[in-house]
């Protein structure tokens, strides 16, 4: 079986490490899993570093069409079975060549699309149709979870014979390879996300205003469109002592930023199962997210990490200040049981497993 993994090649958050992660995983089990990115970046530069078979097909921006008949004619003379998109612009160059590759086609689904293109005005609006278009051509889609699988089927009217449910992986450390973390005088709450308004970061400094309490403070690693605008909020309610704007962070920073971290938090409006809380979850950092996607699944109880309604900025109130005043052995406790769940239920072993399997079903 012989696969190409194709993504514009942009991507630097949750999407990157979802498609190194798991091509790194196939190639480690001798899978033939091969990417082609549609231009260089950090993608394709990080597939690289790692071994992965990669190709680019140096496109000139992101709308240059020209090649799309080279992207078929690759296919093709490589002889692939499947092709696995991710993102919308992969998915709609795939669209336009359909029927003229002999592959099979598959999308993996990383986010609401609805929602991916929100607040970007006529263009929005155009990338979103064409992505649902793109999507209903497919031969199969992989729905990061079960909520997105309704969603494709009851709102975009996809054929739920063509979803299959994945949940993301990730390679979990064993806890005694970890650094140490630092001591602090603060109670450090993290969120690792884009700054854009289906991050719903607002409620985390209306939040923190709301608690009066200095001993608490926010670090937002990320960045995206409403990055100045959050700044500004964050003047605005007399908190910006307390709020760390550090914009887009590498991964070797992020590990850092989670040495001295007590709390790693996501008030989304809309997630898939995020790669982000996995991450700070190996970490040993204790979880607090809405209850968006399925994340009933990563935080089964409230033995395992913090739940709040989406959109309820009193619930995320409480839960963190409900974490803040938990002793530090208690939270260390929580952070350990979490990520022991977490690394049974949840390795790329596992999520490489179910999409071989479902590129059988499709």
């Amino acid at each position: 079986m012989k696969v190409l993994h194709i993504n514009a090649g942009l991507e630097k958050g949750g999407g990157l490490f979802h498609i190194i992660n798991l091509l790194t995983e196939a190639k480690k089990e001798g899978q033939d899993f091969e990417l082609l990115t549609l231009a260089d970046g950090p993608v394709s530069q990080k597939a690289i570093s790692k071994g992965i078979k990669t190709h680019v097909l140096k496109t000139k921006s992101r709308y240059d069409l020209t090649g799309l008949k080279r992207l078929a004619q690759f296919i093709n003379e490589n002889h692939f079975d499947y092709v696995h998109t991710h993102g919308a612009r992969a998915n709609l160059y795939l669209s336009l060549i359909r029927k003229k590759i002999n592959a099979k086609w598959v999308i993996t689904v990383h986010s609401n699309p609805l929602l991916d293109f929100e607040g970007r005005g006529i263009m929005g609006w155009i990338f979103t149709q064409l992505n649902l278009k793109a999507l209903k051509k497919a031969d199969g889609i992989l729905a990061i979870t079960q909520n997105f699988a309704n969603l494709l089927t009851n709102k975009i009217g996809i054929d739920n014979k063509k979803i299959h449910i994945i949940y993301n992986g990730i390679f979990f450390h064993e806890s005694s390879d970890l650094p140490a973390k630092y001591d602090h005088p603060y109670f450090n709450l993290i969120n690792v996300a884009r700054c854009e308004k289906v991050k719903g970061q607002d409620l985390l400094l209306k939040a923190l205003k709301d608690l009066h309490d200095p001993h608490i403070r926010l670090h937002i690693a990320g960045d995206g469109s409403e990055l100045d605008t959050l700044k500004d909020l964050a003047q605005k309610l007399n908190i910006s002592n307390q709020v760390t704007f550090h914009g887009f962070v590498n991964h070797d920073e992020l590990t850092h930023l989670y040495e001295r971290c007590d709390l790693a938090v996501l008030t989304s409006y809309s997630e898939s199962f995020p790669l982000v809380l996995l991450e700070a979850a190996d970490n040993l950092i204790p979880l607090l997210s809405t209850e968006v996607g399925d994340i009933k699944k990563m935080i089964p109880s409230a033995d395992y990490g913090f739940i709040s309604p989406i959109g309820d900025l009193d619930m995320i109130k409480e839960q963190i200040l409900k974490a803040s005043l938990m002793p530090s052995v208690e939270l260390k406790e929580m952070a350990k049981r979490e990520k022991e769940y977490l690394m049974n239920n949840f390795s790329l072993a596992n999520q490489l497993e179910t999409i071989i399997k479902a590129y059988g079903e499709i």
